[in-house]
C-alpha cells in the first residue's frame, strides 16, 4: 500500500481529512500506558464471554491492563480463560494501532506518529521470541506463541506487518539497529512456523481448503514482501495449498466460500486481497486471477452484494456473528478494497451498513477507508428515496455510489447451485426471502436445512440469528440447532447433518417460484418446501412425509414483537401460560424454549391462525396468515435472542402436528392488512389455496406432489 496513495487521497478526498482527524484522535487520546506490550500471550478469544447472559465481556482498547472482565449486564469474571482472551484483544488492537499511526503518518508526515508505530512494531518483534509455543492450546488447534492459535497469529502478524510496510514506503527513519535485527528475527521464526503449519494441514491432514491455509498463505506472504522474495511468493501462490489451489478447492464455483458462512468467506476473502497486496509489492497482479471453476475476487464480493438485503446487511449464514465490531472492521476493509480494485456500486450498500454500524451513520471514514479506499464515493443503502436519487446529476450520481437507475430496486431473484443458497426477489414487493438446501458446512455448518429467512426493505424480520463466541454452550446447545431455525424438526431432535436439493428454480413476470427438498434429515423422511413471491405477498407450502408417526414441529423465529392478530377467536381457547412460560423440551435445542401461549382449531375442521411481526429497529409490520389443520396446534414461544445478545429473549411460533406426514402453509404479507385465506383439499394428494386481499383481489395457487405449485390469474370477487 503507497503512502503516496494515502497523503494524495486525504487532501483530495472529501472524506480523507476527517477520517485522518478521527483516527490521529482516537491515537492521541491513549494513555502512555495501554501502548504497553503484554509479555503474556493471548488465549482464545471465544472464550471472552459470559457464561450466564452468552454475550461477549466488554472490552477498552485504552486499558492497560485488566484482571477482572465485565459483562454489559455487571457481572464481574477473573482468572482464566478470561485473561487470556482478554489478552488476544489486547495483542490485536496494538497491532491495528501500529498501523493506523502508520497511516496517520503516511498521510500527515508527523514524526511523532512514526515513531509510535515503529515502537510498537519494534517492540512485538523484540518479544515475539519470549513467548512460548502456547502450552494452553487446546488439542486440536495448530498452537502458535502469542496465541493459542497459529490462525490469530497469522492474522495479528499480517497487521504488523502491513504498518512496517506502510513506514518503509515512506522512508520513515526510526528504525534502530537492533530493531532491524530483532525485526529479522521475528520474520524468521513467523515463516518457520507458518511453514510448518501448512505443511501439517496441507499434507498431514490433508486439509488444504481450511480456512486456516489462506491465512498461513497471507502471513508468509507478508513475511516474503518484506524481504523482496518473489520467488517464495510465486512459490505460494501456484503451489499445493497455494493460493489458486485454495481458490479451487475452498470457494464454490458459484463464488461462495465452500462452508457456506458468510462470515468465513469474509475471512477467506480478506486473506486473499492481503496476499494479492503483498504481491503487488513484487510486481505480480493477482486481483484477476481465477480458480479452476471461475472462482475469483471479483464474484465473491458479488456473490455477498447478492445475498445482502435491501439494507446492505449480510446474512448470519451457518457460523459467524449476527453483527460485531471487528466483523464489521473486516467487511469494511473487503469492500473498500473491492470498491478501489472494481468500482462497482453495488458494494457501496454495504459498506454503508458497516459504517452505520461502526460510527453510528453511512459516513465514510475510519482506517479501513483511509488505507483501503479511494475516490469521493458515498457509502449509500438501497434504501435512499428514489426522488433523492433521480435528482441526482450523472457526476453526482457517481460520486455518491448508487446504483443506476435501472438497477435500483430492480434486484433479481439468485441461486447459489453449488452452495445451495436461493433468493427470492420481487420488483415492487417489500418481501424477500433466503433459503438454506446446500452442503452441510463442515465443523462450521448448522442443522438447518430448508430453514428461510424472511426480510423486508426496511430490515429483518425472522432471519438467521448468528452464533455467540465458541466458547458459549448455546453455540452448538442451540445456534447450531434445528430449533432455532425457521424450518422443520421432528421428535424434538435436530436434523443429520447432510445436503438437500434445489428440485425446481423459476423467475417469471409476476412471481419467483422455488421447490427445495431434503431427504436426509431423518431417516426415512422426506421435507418439500414451496416457496411463492409474488408483488403481494410469500407462500410458504412446506409437505412433511415421514417412516413412522412422530410430532413434527415448523419454527418460525421474528426479531421484533410477534403477536396475535387478526379476529378475537383466533386465540380465545388459547391457554396463555404466563410470562415466563414452560420450558417446551428438554432435547435438540428444546430445552431452551418456552411456550407462552398455545392455539388448536376451534371447530374440528380448517382454522386460519394469524399473527403479526414487526420489522426490527421500525414500526413496519408484517402479517401472516396460517392454515391450521384438525391435527395443529399453534404456540407463540420464546427464546433466546439474536446472538449478538442472547438474554434479550426472542419471540416465535411453533406449528406442531403429529403423524406420518404433515402439510404447513403460511402466508406473508406486508402491512396490517391480514390476508384471507381458502384451502381445497384436492385428488391424489393435491390441493389448491385461495387467497385473496382486502381488495377483494384472489389468486388460487394449485399443488399437486408432481408438479409443485401453480399460479392461476387473479379473479375478483368470489
Amino acid at each position: 500500500m503507497k503512502t503516496t496513495r494515502i497523503r494524495e487521497k486525504v487532501r483530495r478526498s472529501i472524506w480523507g481529512q476527517p477520517a485522518c482527524e478521527l483516527l490521529r484522535c482516537e491515537l492521541d487520546s491513549l494513555p502512555e500506558q495501554a501502548l504497553a506490550i503484554p509479555h503474556e500471550p493471548g488465549g482464545w478469544w471465544h472464550q471472552y464471554v459470559c457464561p450466564d447472559h452468552h454475550t461477549e465481556l466488554l472490552f477498552d482498547p485504552a486499558e492497560a491492563d485488566a484482571l477482572s472482565f465485565a459483562c454489559p449486564y455487571g457481572c464481574r469474571l477473573s482468572g482464566e480463560p478470561y485473561r487470556g482472551a482478554w489478552l488476544v484483544f489486547k495483542h490485536q488492537a496494538l497491532a491495528r494501532y501500529a498501523l493506523q499511526a502508520a497511516a496517520v503518518y503516511a498521510a500527515t508526515g508527523e514524526e511523532s506518529y512514526a515513531a509510535l508505530s515503529s515502537n510498537l512494531i519494534a517492540g512485538y518483534a523484540a518479544q515475539f521470541p519470549h513467548y512460548p509455543v502456547h502450552p494452553d492450546a487446546q488439542p486440536w488447534m495448530l498452537k502458535g506463541r502469542a496465541f493459542h492459535q497459529a490462525l490469530t497469529e497469522a492474522i495479528w502478524a499480517t497487521t504488523l506487518i502491513r504498518g512496517y510496510l506502510l513506514l518503509r514506503d515512506e522512508g520513515a527513519a526510526v528504525w534502530e539497529e537492533a530493531d532491524a535485527a530483532a525485526m529479522e528475527t521475528f520474520l524468521g521464526l513467523l515463516e518457520s512456523s507458518m511453514e510448518q503449519y501448512r505443511h501439517v494441514l496441507i499434507h498431514e491432514k490433508r486439509n488444504p481448503e481450511n480456512n486456516y491455509t489462506a491465512w498461513l498463505n497471507a502471513a508468509l506472504a507478508c513475511v516474503y514482501a518484506a524481504r523482496g522474495e518473489k520467488e517464495k511468493l510465486l512459490a505460494l501462490v501456484d503451489g499445493e495449498g497455494g493460493l489458486l489451489h485454495h481458490l479451487t478447492i475452498g470457494v464454490k464455483p458459484d463464488q461462495f466460500e465452500f462452508e457456506g458462512s458468510t462470515y468465513y468467506h469474509i475471512f477467506v476473502l480478506r486473506a486473499y486481497f492481503i496476499t494479492a497486496e503483498m504481491a503487488e509489492r513484487l510486481g505480480v497482479d493477482l486481483y484477476a486471477v481465477r480458480g479452476a471453476d471461475g472462482q475469483c475476487f471479483e464474484g465473491m464480493l458479488d456473490v455477498l452484494a447478492g445475498l445482502a438485503n435491501d439494507l446492505g446487511e449480510l446474512p448470519a449464514l451457518h457460523d459467524g456473528p449476527y453483527a460485531r465490531v471487528p466483523y464489521a472492521r473486516e467487511i469494511a476493509e473487503v469492500f473498500e478494497t473491492g470498491l478501489t480494485r472494481y468500482g462497482h456500486a453495488r458494494y457501496t450498500p454495504i459498506l454503508a451498513e458497516v459504517y452505520r454500524q461502526l460510527y453510528g451513520g453511512p459516513v465514510r471514514t475510519g482506517l479501513e477507508a483511509m488505507v483501503y479506499g479511494t475516490g469521493d464515493w458515498t457509502p449509500t443503502p438501497y434504501r435512499m428515496d428514489q426522488g433523492a436519487v433521480d435528482g441526482l446529476e450523472g457526476g453526482a450520481r457517481a460520486r455518491s455510489g448508487i446504483p443506476p437507475a435501472d438497477d435500483y430496486n430492480q434486484r433479481r431473484s439468485l441461486l447459489l447451485a453449488d452452495s445451495g443458497f436461493v433468493v427470492l426477489r420481487r420488483p415492487g414487493s417489500k418481501l424477500s426471502l433466503l433459503a438454506d438446501f446446500g452442503p452441510h458446512g463442515g465443523s462450521h455448518g448448522h442443522y438447518d436445512k430448508l430453514h428461510v429467512s424472511l426480510m423486508h426493505k426496511s430490515g429483518a424480520v425472522a432471519p438467521d440469528m448468528g452464533v455467540v463466541p465458541y466458547g458459549s454452550p448455546l453455540r452448538k446447545g442451540w445456534y447450531a440447532g434445528t430449533a432455532s431455525h425457521n424450518t422443520v424438526s421432528i421428535g424434538g431432535q435436530s436434523q443429520a447433518p447432510h445436503e438437500g436439493e434445489c428440485v425446481r428454480f423459476e423467475e417469471g413476470a409476476d412471481r419467483a417460484y422455488v421447490w427445495l427438498r431434503s431427504d436426509q434429515a431423518y431417516v426415512g423422511t422426506v421435507f418439500d418446501r414451496h416457496l411463492l413471491l409474488t408483488g403481494e405477498w410469500l407462500l410458504d407450502w412446506f409437505e412433511v412425509q415421514t417412516g413412522e408417526e412422530a410430532e413434527i414441529d415448523w419454527w418460525m423465529h421474528g426479531i421484533g414483537v410477534m403477536a396475535p392478530a387478526g379476529s378475537p377467536e383466533a386465540w380465545a381457547d388459547g391457554i396463555d401460560t404466563g410470562a415466563e412460560g414452560v420450558v417446551l423440551g428438554a432435547g435438540g435445542g428444546y430445552s431452551y424454549i418456552r411456550e407462552v401461549r398455545s392455539h388448536k382449531p376451534v371447530l374440528p375442521g380448517l382454522d386460519t391462525c394469524l399473527w403479526r411481526m414487526t420489522v426490527e429497529g421500525t414500526e413496519e409490520q408484517v402479517t401472516a396468515a396460517m392454515v391450521l389443520f384438525p391435527v395443529s396446534e399453534a404456540k407463540l414461544i420464546r427464546t433466546p435472542g439474536v446472538s449478538v445478545d442472547p438474554s434479550r429473549p426472542g419471540a416465535g411460533l411453533l406449528h406442531r402436528q403429529r403423524g406420518r406426514s404433515a402439510r404447513f402453509i403460511a402466508v406473508y404479507r406486508d402491512g396490517a392488512e391480514p390476508l384471507s385465506l381458502h384451502f381445497r383439499e384436492g385428488t391424489a394428494g393435491g390441493a389448491a389455496l385461495d387467497i385473496a386481499d382486502g381488495n377483494d383481489v384472489r389468486r388460487t395457487v394449485h399443488f399437486t406432489k408432481q408438479a409443485g405449485l401453480r399460479l392461476a390469474e387473479p379473479t375478483r370477487g368470489a
